[in-house]
């Protein structure tokens, strides 16, 4: 009993690697206990918790936290995971390396853990369901990179293809061209092919998880512009609605609100601050073009970003996107912690709706009301 009380006041900073993790151990004084270098494999790290049982464990944030940081809690180690773009003192040192990072995540973490500005990890599923989503994007991607090269052959040799969707892109390709460029193209084409035919297969699964293992996306569909993706995952990446107190604070967890730089009287506005994940960030703005678009219905949150980008300039018209991107994601959660249905027009009165006949602008003083409650 002695023991784990004298280990539960010991932290343990680990600056993780690919290869082997660098270690510092420091005693509730600050003394440093123990360094070194440990492999990574489960059995090294098992014998390192196992010598400070219930001891503070410090890491950062990266490709390994997510497994390692599970594995540790599970050898009864307490973790904080701390979030590398809050830690200049590391990674701005002028003599930084391997065991000083160690170092000051033990002492940092020491000393006060909000410093590190924590950070959370999902559970193993929900880690492997979001890869799912993770991987498709990359297959989109590499599609998009072949169909770009095969282009730019084509038009170097002067043909050109007509502009098809990417899923039919390889069935027009070799239409028109003379025998010699379809046998130079072919494996390019089979590769699209290929492609095409993996990313409905995860897209198939997608929409699978989404209808019987995640209720919740499916609910929040109802907005247009929110598919099976954007919608399967926000619920995983947020994994619980009520971690957030305000639902507003979503909108700095996805890392579209505004950097900030008060000093004195100064206090300019700043662009976003990116933080968080790139890719919900991505989505996100994605359904907010669609909402802004041509195709996007009528709804509050439509003449809202209309309203914004009035005087029609095109900074006017980025920052719309954003600023409907940041609601956007506000309602998701707020519909999903609320358990609430989708309202085009909330709090909608008989007024409102003799005026949904009319053009968009006309609903952008309402629809700034009703947003604000967002």
């Amino acid at each position: 009993m002695k023991q784990q009380k004298k280990s539960s006041d010991i932290t343990i900073g680990l600056d993780l690697g690919d290869r082997w993790h660098r270690f510092c151990v420091l005693d509730k004084s600050g003394g440093l206990l123990e360094e070194g270098s440990v492999r990574n494999e489960r059995v090294f790290l098992a014998q390192l918790s196992e010598r400070y049982p219930g001891a503070l464990a410090v890491v950062e944030a990266g490709c390994h936290s997510p497994w390692i940081s599970r594995y540790l809690q599970e050898q009864g180690c307490r973790v904080l995971i701390a979030n590398p773009r809050k830690l200049r003192a590391i990674y701005q040192h002028e003599r930084k390396s391997d065991r000083r990072d160690a170092q000051m995540l033990a002492r940092i973490g020491r000393l006060d853990p909000a410093l590190l500005y924590p950070v959370r990890h999902g559970t193993a599923e929900a880690q492997q369901d979001l890869l799912r989503i993770k991987l498709r994007d990359s297959l989109v991607r590499a599609r998009v990179a072949v169909i770009n090269s095969v282009r730019f052959t084509l038009k170097s040799l002067g043909y050109s293809v007509r502009n098809p969707s990417s899923e039919r892109f390889h069935k027009v390709a070799m239409e028109g061209l003379p025998a010699a460029l379809c046998q130079m193209i072919a494996p390019s084409v089979a590769a699209l092919e290929e492609l095409t035919a993996r990313i409905k297969a995860l897209e198939a699964e997608i929409n699978s998880l989404a209808r019987t293992k995640y209720p919740h996306a499916m609910q929040l569909q109802q907005i247009p512009g929110v598919g099976p993706i954007t919608a399967l995952y926000f619920v995983l990446k947020i994994e619980d609605p009520t971690r957030f107190q305000n639902v507003r604070d979503v909108g700095a967890y996805a890392g579209l609100c505004p950097k900030r730089d008060q000093s004195g009287q100064s206090d300019p506005q700043l662009r976003i601050s990116k933080c968080g994940d790139a890719y919900l960030r991505r989505l996100l703005v994605s359904a907010a073009q669609y909402i802004l678009g041509p195709f996007g219905p009528q709804s509050a949150l439509r003449a809202y970003g209309l309203m914004l980008a009035e005087d029609g300039t095109a900074r006017a018209k980025k920052r719309t996107v954003v600023a409907v991107a940041r609601k956007l994601a506000v309602l998701l959660l707020s519909l999903w912690k609320h358990q609430r249905p989708y309202q085009p027009f909330p709090l909608a009165g008989s007024r409102l709706n003799l005026q949904q006949t009319k053009e968009d602008r006309r609903f952008g003083t309402i629809a700034v009301h009703r947003l604000e409650a967002l």
